[in-house]
């Protein structure tokens, strides 16, 4: 029976979940094999650095955030979270450039993973990877990390639902456990990937 082999071909994953359910973890393991490791939080913060775009629209729209000249990101999460619609507008003036910055990294050669907290589609070829764990389990994790039980609330209360995380995913990795059992479960994921079976055509 022929052995797998192991190509040299990139691998481009979009790792979601909500909050508290282990992305940066699981993010922070795929790095250890290789992969380049992208938050798309971390480039939704930089668009909202002075002399952006995005943030001289958010800075029109929600002025009350802007603080000696640079946008508040706590203060502005306190509106979002509590208002859908708030959330939803926001939205729609960063995810494009977030999802057009995202398209760029891909067309870099090696493997990349980008974390990402929300539904996002952006061009090309991922596998989706979902990261989940129980409601109170990622409530319990988001509020030993520092975060406030209301705001950790609102938050979870705005996020994707679990179905539609689910409907989203090519792969799931349960983080309800240990770090260990994420990690293994990581491990395999990667070598399967990166891995495709060859069929023996000798005769």
């Amino acid at each position: 029976m022929p052995e797998p082999s192991v190509l040299n071909h990139d691998v481009h994953i979009l790792l979601g979940g909500g909050i508290g359910a282990g992305k940066g973890a699981a993010g922070h393991r795929f790095g250890m094999l290789g992969a380049t490791v992208v938050e798309a939080d971390r480039i939704g913060h930089a668009l909202l650095e002075p002399g952006e775009a995005v943030a001289d629209d958010v800075a029109r729209r929600w002025p009350s955030v802007v603080v000696e000249g640079t946008i508040d990101r706590a203060g502005l999460a306190r509106i979002v979270f509590a208002d859908p619609e708030a959330l939803a507008e926001l939205e729609r003036m960063t995810h494009p450039s977030i999802m057009r910055r995202i398209g760029e990294l891909a067309q870099r050669p090696g493997d990349l993973v980008v974390e990402i907290p929300v539904l996002l589609a952006p061009a090309g070829s991922w596998t989706r990877v979902l990261v989940r764990a129980p409601a109170s389990v990622r409530r319990e994790r988001a509020v030993a990390r520092g975060g406030i039980p209301d705001d950790i609330d609102r938050r979870m209360e705005r996020q994707a639902s679990p179905d539609a995380w689910m409907n989203w995913a090519d792969e799931i990795i349960d983080n309800a456990g240990t770090l260990d059992e994420l990690h293994r479960q990581v491990d395999a994921l990667w070598r399967r990937l990166k891995t495709i079976d060859t069929e023996d055509t000798s005769a």
